[in-house]
């Protein structure tokens, strides 16, 4: 009771005071009471600001995904029917997995199609100077979208089938292709002047580069694992070499290439720098001593690959002679053409539109 009347005594000495002062005096009685009145006031500004902080999240959330739906609306129409290949919408489509065909229940990147394009499009363009906007420049290129799409499926339908067979490629095996090419000076032997020579003529980096020969090297290895024909009579010529038998001989007996076959496989003397020859074959050639052959390689052969068993004949002067014996793989669009009957593919755009 005594606590009663002390605290109604010292609301009338407040509110005297904050009529005389307009400033209540806070004390240890009275400070929870003054405590809950500045609360109370401030939750009339803070509730209207958590309401307002809701509503600008909301907005903002709002904008983002119209600007998202924008900006995905136009791409779609940049890609699909405009079919615009710049560099800008190369890049959009490596953030974005818009696709171009579809096998199965596999999607094919649009990105393949623009990375394989591009750097056609830049060689013509800055190496061979040739204009897209003429005639007959509209004409190659529209060829070339064609020839770049059936590239870009046949690419996915091979890793399809690698990964049946359980093929792989190696960083190891990538980086032994550009050693070679850089040995034998065909892109330049030291890291400058390579990486000069890719963006030079590719527009390419050295990633790039990787990638498109890990998807050449992952072909090869699919066209050697599904020609069991093939490899099994570059086995038996190979069996027959090793056992004593003469190497030209078995060159006229096996070998596929006509224009070897009857000198016993012998395609002359070359050196590292040779041209007419693959690399391969070079880089094996140089690799054995006078006399001796080597196993079963691959290595590239017209517009496909081949099976080879290669021998050195005789070195002079810096240069070497040798002979091979070539057994053709089947092309990839034989291959191929079951596996497209089983699984076909749909393609989401015409690339000869206009």
């Amino acid at each position: 009771m005594k606590k009663r009347i002390q605290k109604l005594r010292q609301k009338r000495r407040d509110k005297k005071q904050v009529k005389e002062t307009g400033v209540a005096k806070i004390t240890t009685d009275n400070l929870a009471e003054h405590r809950e009145d500045v609360l109370s006031g401030a939750r009339k500004y803070i509730y209207p600001l958590q309401h307002s902080k809701h509503r600008i999240v909301l907005l903002s959330t709002s904008l983002f995904l119209a600007a998202i739906l924008v900006f995905s609306v136009v791409s779609v129409v940049l890609l699909y029917q405009l079919q615009t290949t710049s560099a800008f919408m190369y890049q959009v489509a490596k953030v974005i997995p818009f696709p171009i065909a579809r096998s199965g229940s596999t999607f094919i990147a649009y990105e393949n199609y623009l990375f394989e394009l591009g750097h056609y499009v830049h060689y013509y363009e800055k190496q061979q100077q040739l204009s897209f906007d003429t005639e007959a420049g509209q004409a190659q290129l529209e060829s070339y979208k064609q020839r770049t799409i059936d590239k870009v499926i046949n690419d996915a339908y091979v890793k399809k089938m690698a990964k049946e067979q359980g093929i792989t490629v190696s960083d190891q095996e990538i980086d032994e292709q550009i050693r070679i090419a850089k040995e034998q000076n065909r892109l330049g032997s030291s890291n400058e002047v390579f990486e000069d020579v890719l963006r030079d003529y590719w527009n390419w980096s050295i990633n790039d580069f990787k990638r498109s020969l890990s998807s050449e090297i992952l072909e090869q290895k699919v066209l050697r694992a599904l020609d069991k024909p093939t490899e099994q009579r570059a086995t038996e010529a190979l069996a027959k070499i090793e056992s004593g038998q003469d190497f030209a001989t078995i060159a006229k007996e096996y070998s596929d290439d006509l224009s070897t076959k009857e000198q016993g496989g012998e395609f002359g003397f070359v050196n590292k720098s040779n041209r007419n020859v693959s690399q391969q074959t070079v880089d094996t050639l140089y690799s054995l001593p006078v006399g001796q052959n080597s196993k079963v390689v691959i290595v590239p052969y017209g517009t496909g690959y081949a099976l080879a068993i290669i021998k050195s004949l005789e070195d002079k002067d810096g240069q070497t002679r040798g002979a091979h014996i070539i057994f053709k793989l089947k092309d990839l669009d034989e291959v191929l053409n079951d596996r497209k009957e089983q699984q076909p593919y749909k393609l989401y755009m015409n690339p000869v539109e206009q």
